[in-house]
C-alpha cells in the first residue's frame, strides 16, 4: 500500500492478503487451535510488522503503524509489539511519531517498564517544535503509573501549562487527574497549577481545567470567585463535553454563594406588588413603608451574578448534544426561580426524539421533576403517550410521568389512554398501568368511583394476571374509602374459585375479613370453602385464610367457630412452620380455653382495629435528594464518589470577591456596569420623576426574571423601550414634550450601541430594561358616562372583534347597564320550544341560547371587619361575557358600612392555575359611606373548579387577597339539542365519561312540574330538550372554556329520580350528579 493512504481508511477498510511468516490477518489463522501452527514451537507472530518497523523506510515505517492502530481499533491486542514500535519515538517522521504516541498511551500504563526505558525520549519530545508532539509526549509520559517519575510529570506540568499551544494547555489540565490519583501528597503544588490554568482565557482550555479543579479541590471556591464571570461568559463557546464540566460545578458554586430564590415569601412576583403599592399610595408614614417593604425587597432582590449564570446557560437549550441540554435542565431546577423552571420543558421534549438510551435518563429527569412541578409539562401531555414500540422500561417511566401529571382537568384524557395500555401484550405493562389507575383514583377523589368501576370490570378479564392486579388495586383503593362498596366487595368475593394467582386470592380474602360485617352472610360460605381447600393453597392464601378464620370468630363465632376449630387443626401439622407458628398463636388468642389468656379479651380490638390506608407513592417521590442526571439518581441510591448538593446559605456570602480589577476581556459587562451602577445618559436624569425607586425597581425587576423574553431581539426590545419611556411620561408630566424627544434620541442611540455588542447577554440586558420599563405604568380607560346605550358604528366593532375574537358573529348587541352591570343576553336564534316535538335533523353546532335560570343566591367574598367596613358579595349572572364566549359573568356588590368613603377601590395581582384567565372589574373611584354599588367581572375557569385568587386595594385601607369558586352547573352554557340529536351525542359519551345517581325526590318537587324544572337549572346551566317520554327529561348544555357537550337525563319513578350525565369532563359529571341530587331532595 502506498504510504500517502489515510489512517482510517488503513485501520478500518484495508484488507491485507495473508502472510506467509504469520502477521497481519495471518496471525488470526494461526491463532485457531484447530490450525497445526498453534502447537509449533517456533511459531512467531506479527514478525514481518516488527522488522518493518525496524527497517531504515519511513514508508514501510507508517505501513506498520497504521496496521497495529487498525488492529487496536479492532479490539486485537497488539502488546508484543511495544518494544519495536517504542524505538520508534526518535523517528524523525512526523506521521510516525504521531502513531507511534497513539500505541504508547494506550500502552504505557500495561508496560510499565519498558516505557521507562524511553523516559527521556519522552521528556525531550516535551520541547519538539510541533504542539501535537508535546502534547502527546506529556499524555504517554501521565499514563506511565509508575510513582517514582512522579517529580518528572510534576515538572513536564509545570512547563506545559505555560505552553504557548492551548492544546498542550488543555492535556496539562488532564495530566494533573492522573498525577493526583498516582500521588495525593502533591495536591497543594497541583492546586497552584489548577489556580493558573483557571485563569486562562482560552475556551480549549477551560473545561479541562475545571474537570481538574473537581476532582482535586473541589471546595476551593476562592479559586472561581474571580474566574467566575469570565467562565459564565465562556460557556457558550466552550466545547460541549467542557460546557457540561462547567455547568455541573457552576451548579454547586451557586449553591454556596446565593440565597434560595424559592425559600418561604420570596416568590418573584411580590417585588412588584411592594413597588406598585409604595408608588401608588398618597404620603404614608416613611417609617412604617421601610417596616413594610424593605424586608421583602431584601428577600426578592437576586443577586446579578446568579442571573448572569442563568442567563448564559439558557441558549444552551438548544445544543445538539443531550448532555448539555440536562445540564442546563438540572441547573435551572436546583437553582433557578420556580417560575422560570419551565423554560427547561420545551428542551427536554425535544431529547424524547432522541435514541433509547437518551430517552431514559430524560424520562428519569422528567419524571422527577414533574412532582413537583405538574404544570410545567400539562401543555405535552401528548409527549409522554406510549408507542408500540417503546420498550418496557420507557412504556414504565411514560406510565409514571402521566400518572403524576393527573389533574382535575387532564385526567379524564389520562384514563382514556390507560384503557388502551391495559390491553397491552406486555403483561408488565398492563400490570403498571392498572396500578397507575390506583394511583390516579387515590390522589383525585373525585374520580375514585370512576375508577372503582372500571377495575371491577377488568376483573372479568380472560388474562389472570390483569385480573389479579385489578384485585390488589381495589383491595388498596377500599382501604382507602371503604364507605359504600359493600357490593364490589360481594362480587370479588363471587370470584375467589375462578382467580388462581395467589397474591390475588389473598387480597379477596383479607377484605372479606376486614369487612365481614358488611357481608355477613357470604363470608361465613367463602370460609367453608376455602377450609376445603386449605390444604392446597399457597402458603401466602393461607395465611390470609387462618386470618379470616379468626376474625370471623370472633364477630360471628355460632357460626363459624367449628370452620375456626377445624383450619386451625390443619395448620397445626402444615409443613411451612409460619403457618404453624400463627395457628398456635392464633388458637391461644381466640380460642383460650378454662384458663384463658390476658390477651383473649382485647382479640377484637387487636384484630378489628382501623388500620391505617396504603399510600400509593411515586417511586420517584425521594429520589429528589439527588442531582438530577447523575448516576445516584439513575439508580436511586448513593454511587461511589458521588456528592451532596450544598445547602443554600442563609445570608448570602459578600458579592465583591467576584470583582475583578481588570475586565478587558469582558466587554459586555459595560451594559452590566449601566444597569447596576453609575447611570450617566439623559434618560436616566429625566426619570427622577421615581427617583431611588426606579432604580430599585430594575434591579428586582431583572432578577425577577429579565430573561424571560429572550426570544425576542435586541433592536425590538430597545424600540419598544423607547416608545414606553416617551408614553409613559406624557401620562405622568404632559408639559415635558421636549424632554421627552431628547430621551427618545437617546434611546435611540443607546439601541445604535447595543446593537453592536457581540454576546447574546446584551440582547437579553435589553429585553430586560423594555419589559421593567414597561411593567410599573398602566394605562388609564376611559370613564364612559353613567346610564348610557353605547351605539358602536361599523368601523369600531370590527375593532372589538379583532379584539376579542371569541365573540360569536351572531350576538345581538349588548346594553350596557349602570356600574357596568351586564344585562341577560337575548337568546339565539333556533331555540326549541320545550312543550312542542322536537325539530328534525337540527344540526349539532347551535347557537348558545342565554340562560333560562337566573341565580338569586349570593355568595360573600369579602366581610366588613376584614375589609375595614367594606364588604363584597358575589353572584353568577350566567350572562354571556362581551369579553370572552370562555368567561364567566360575575356580578359583584360592593358595600361601604363605614362613615368614611372608600378611595380607589382596584384588583391588584392575580394568582391563576395554568389556562385559567380574568377581566378584572372597572376602578371604583369613591364609594361613599353606607352607600352600595354593583360592577361586573368575567373569569375563565378552564373547566376547573379551582379557585381564581386576586388582590382587592383600596387607597390607603385596604389590601386583601380574596377567591372565587365556581359550581360545577355555573362552568356550563345552555346547548340547543333535538331529542335526536341529544341520543346521538349520549351514545357517543358512554363507558367511564358516564356518570349516574339516584335520590328521593322532595314532596315540593314531587307536587310541580316547573319547580322540579327549576331545580334543574338551579343546579345547571343547561337548556331543556323537548322529550315525547312524560317521565323522562334531558338537558343539553356545553362547558363555558373547553366546549365539551354535557347531557343530563333524569328519569322519574314515582318519588324516585335516577340521574345520568355524560360528559367527557369526568370530574365536571361527577360532581354535577352530586349537585341535582342536592338539589331535587331538598
Amino acid at each position: 500500500m502506498s504510504a500517502n493512504g489515510g489512517f482510517q481508511a488503513m485501520g478500518y477498510a484495508v484488507e491485507r492478503p495473508p502472510s506467509s511468516q504469520g502477521s497481519g490477518d495471518g496471525a488470526e489463522t494461526a491463532i485457531d487451535p484447530a490450525s497445526n501452527s498453534f502447537f509449533m514451537n517456533d511459531y512467531k507472530r506479527h514478525d514481518d510488522l516488527k522488522s518493518m518497523l525496524d527497517g531504515n523506510k519511513h514508508s514501510l515505517k507508517l505501513d506498520a503503524m497504521k496496521r497495529i492502530i487498525g488492529m487496536i481499533a479492532k479490539g486485537k491486542d497488539a502488546s508484543d509489539l511495544f518494544p519495536a514500535v517504542v524505538k520508534n519515538v526518535v523517528c524523525k517522521n512526523i506521521e510516525v511519531k504521531k502513531l507511534v504516541y497513539v500505541y504508547l498511551t494506550r500502552y504505557a500504563e500495561e508496560q510499565q517498564e519498558l516505557a521507562l526505558l524511553s523516559i527521556s525520549t519522552f521528556q525531550r519530545a516535551l520541547k519538539d517544535p510541533n504542539q501535537l508532539i508535546r502534547g502527546s509526549a506529556l499524555r504517554v509520559l501521565s499514563n506511565i503509573r509508575v510513582p517514582d517519575i512522579v517529580p518528572i510529570m510534576m515538572l513536564a506540568i509545570r512547563e506545559a501549562v505555560m505552553d504557548m499551544s492551548p492544546f498542550v494547555r488543555k492535556v496539562a489540565a488532564h495530566a494533573i487527574t492522573k498525577l493526583y490519583s498516582l500521588d495525593p501528597e502533591q495536591k497543594e503544588q497541583l492546586v497552584e497549577v489548577i489556580e493558573k490554568l483557571l485563569a486562562d482565557k482560552t475556551i480549549l482550555v477551560a473545561g479541562a481545567a475545571i474537570q481538574a479543579f473537581d476532582e482535586v479541590c473541589p471546595d476551593r471556591n476562592d479559586l472561581i470567585h474571580k474566574n467566575y464571570r469570565k467562565l459564565c461568559n465562556l460557556l457558550v463557546d466552550v466545547e460541549e463535553w467542557g460546557q457540561v464540566v462547567i455547568i455541573n460545578m457552576l451548579t454547586r458554586y451557586a449553591r454556596t454563594q446565593f440565597i434560595n430564590p424559592n425559600k418561604e415569601n420570596m416568590e418573584l412576583a411580590n417585588e412588584d406588588k411592594a413597588f406598585y403599592s409604595s408608588e401608588n399610595s398618597d404620603k404614608e408614614d416613611k417609617d412604617d413603608e421601610k417596616k413594610e417593604t424593605l424586608p421583602e425587597v431584601q428577600l426578592y432582590i437576586m443577586d446579578p451574578d446568579h442571573r448572569l449564570l442563568l442567563r448564559t446557560c439558557k441558549p444552551l437549550l438548544q445544543s445538539r448534544n443531550a448532555a448539555v441540554v440536562m445540564a442546563v435542565a438540572q441547573i435551572y431546577h436546583h437553582c433557578a426561580p420556580r417560575s422560570e423552571v419551565a423554560l427547561v420543558a420545551k428542551a427536554l421534549i425535544r431529547l424524547l426524539r432522541s435514541n433509547k438510551e437518551v430517552q431514559y435518563i430524560v424520562l428519569s429527569t422528567i419524571a422527577t421533576m414533574s412532582l413537583e412541578r405538574k404544570g410545567m409539562f400539562e401543555p405535552f401531555l401528548k409527549s409522554f403517550y406510549v408507542r408500540t414500540n417503546d420498550p418496557t422500561h420507557v412504556k414504565l417511566l411514560k406510565l409514571e410521568i402521566l400518572t403524576n401529571l393527573g389533574t382535575e382537568t387532564s385526567i379524564s384524557t389520562i384514563l382514556r389512554e390507560f384503557q388502551t395500555y391495559v390491553t397491552s401484550s406486555d403483561k408488565e405493562f398492563a400490570a403498571s398501568t392498572i396500578h397507575a389507575i390506583g394511583r390516579c383514583a387515590s390522589n383525585i377523589p373525585e374520580i375514585t368511583d370512576t375508577c372503582l368501576n372500571g377495575l371491577v370490570n377488568l376483573m372479568s378479564n380472560r388474562d389472570e394476571s390483569i385480573v389479579a392486579e385489578s384485585v390488589v388495586v381495589i383491595k388498596k383503593l377500599l382501604q382507602i374509602q371503604a364507605s359504600e362498596h359493600k357490593d364490589i366487595i360481594v362480587h370479588m368475593a363471587k370470584m375467589v374459585d375462578k382467580i388462581t394467582v395467589p397474591m390475588a386470592r389473598a387480597s379477596i380474602l383479607w377484605l372479606i375479613g376486614e369487612y365481614s360485617d358488611r357481608v355477613p352472610k357470604i363470608a361465613p360460605d367463602v370460609l367453608r370453602k376455602r377450609a376445603k381447600e386449605f390444604i392446597e393453597e399457597e402458603d401466602i392464601v393461607k395465611l390470609q385464610i387462618l386470618n379470616l378464620s379468626a376474625k370471623l370468630c370472633i364477630t360471628n363465632s355460632k357460626q363459624t367457630k367449628l370452620l375456626c376449630q377445624y383450619v386451625f387443626n390443619l395448620a397445626k401439622y402444615d409443613q411451612n412452620y409460619d403457618i404453624r407458628d400463627r395457628a398456635r398463636f392464633l388458637r391461644q388468642l381466640i380460642l383460650p380455653g378454662e384458663k384463658g389468656g390476658a390477651l383473649a379479651k382485647h382479640a377484637k380490638k387487636i384484630f378489628l382495629s382501623t388500620k391505617p390506608a396504603p399510600v400509593l407513592e411515586s417511586q420517584f417521590k425521594d429520589r429528589d435528594q439527588y442531582q438530577l442526571g447523575t448516576l445516584s439518581h439513575m439508580l436511586n441510591k448513593r454511587a461511589m464518589g458521588y456528592r451532596d448538593l450544598p445547602t443554600w446559605p442563609e445570608v448570602a456570602p459578600d458579592p465583591t470577591v467576584r470583582n475583578v480589577e481588570e475586565e478587558k476581556w469582558l466587554e459586555t459587562l459595560k451594559v452590566h456596569k449601566t444597569k447596576y451602577g453609575k447611570p450617566g445618559t439623559k434618560k436616566t436624569k429625566e426619570k427622577s420623576f421615581y427617583s431611588d425607586d426606579e432604580e430599585s425597581s430594575e434591579e428586582e425587576g431583572e432578577s425577577d426574571g429579565g430573561s424571560s423574553t429572550g426570544e425576542d431581539s435586541s433592536e425590538e426590545s430597545s424600540e419598544e423601550e423607547s416608545e414606553s419611556t416617551s408614553g409613559d411620561e406624557e401620562n405622568v408630566d404632559k408639559k415635558k414634550n421636549k424632554n421627552e424627544s431628547e430621551s427618545e434620541e437617546g434611546s435611540e442611540s443607546e439601541k445604535e450601541e447595543s446593537s453592536t455588542e457581540e454576546s447574546t447577554s446584551d440582547e437579553d440586558d435589553s429585553e430586560e430594561e423594555s419589559s421593567d420599563e414597561e411593567i410599573p405604568i398602566k394605562p388609564q380607560k376611559p370613564k364612559q358616562p353613567e346610564n348610557s346605550i353605547t351605539e358602536t358604528p361599523k368601523k369600531d366593532s370590527n375593532v372589538l372583534l379583532d379584539l376579542f375574537g371569541d365573540i360569536p358573529e351572531s350576538d345581538t348587541p349588548v346594553q350596557t347597564a349602570s356600574k357596568d352591570v351586564l344585562v341577560p343576553v337575548a337568546a339565539a336564534v333556533g331555540a326549541m320550544s320545550l312543550e312542542g316535538s322536537p325539530n328534525s335533523k337540527t344540526p349539532l353546532k347551535q347557537n348558545v341560547t342565554r340562560a333560562i335560570f337566573t341565580p338569586t343566591k349570593t355568595h360573600e367574598l369579602l366581610n366588613r371587619i376584614k375589609g375595614g367596613g367594606l364588604s363584597i358579595s358575589y353572584k353568577f349572572s350566567r350572562t354571556m361575557s362581551i369579553f370572552s364566549t370562555k368567561m364567566v359573568n360575575i356580578e359583584l356588590t360592593f358595600t361601604n358600612t363605614s362613615d368614611k368613603p372608600i378611595i380607589k377601590i382596584r384588583t391588584g395581582s392575580q394568582k391563576l392555575q395554568p389556562g385559567m384567565a380574568m377581566h378584572e372589574f372597572p376602578e371604583i373611584s369613591v364609594l361613599d359611606a353606607h352607600m352600595s354599588t354593583c360592577v361586573s367581572m368575567a373569569v375563565d375557569f378552564a373547566d376547573t373548579t379551582q379557585p381564581a385568587m386576586f388582590e382587592l386595594l383600596s387607597e390607603g385601607r385596604m389590601k386583601q387577597t380574596v377567591s372565587i369558586s365556581a359550581p360545577v352547573g355555573e362552568l356550563l352554557k345552555p346547548l340547543t339539542l333535538s331529542e335526536n340529536d341529544f341520543d346521538i351525542q349520549q351514545g357517543k359519551l358512554k363507558g367511564m365519561n358516564e356518570n349516574s345517581g339516584s335520590c328521593e325526590i322532595s314532596d315540593a318537587v314531587e307536587s310541580s312540574l316547573d319547580e322540579f324544572v327549576n331545580r334543574v337549572y338551579q343546579a345547571a346551566n343547561a337548556l331543556q330538550v323537548p322529550s315525547l317520554d312524560k317521565n323522562v327529561y334531558k338537558f343539553a348544555s356545553k362547558t363555558m372554556s373547553g366546549e365539551h357537550i354535557c347531557l343530563v337525563l333524569v328519569k322519574c319513578d314515582q318519588n324516585k329520580a335516577n340521574i345520568t350525565v355524560n360528559c367527557e369532563k369526568m370530574v365536571i359529571g361527577q360532581m354535577l350528579v352530586k349537585d341535582i341530587k342536592q338539589t331535587l331532595s331538598k
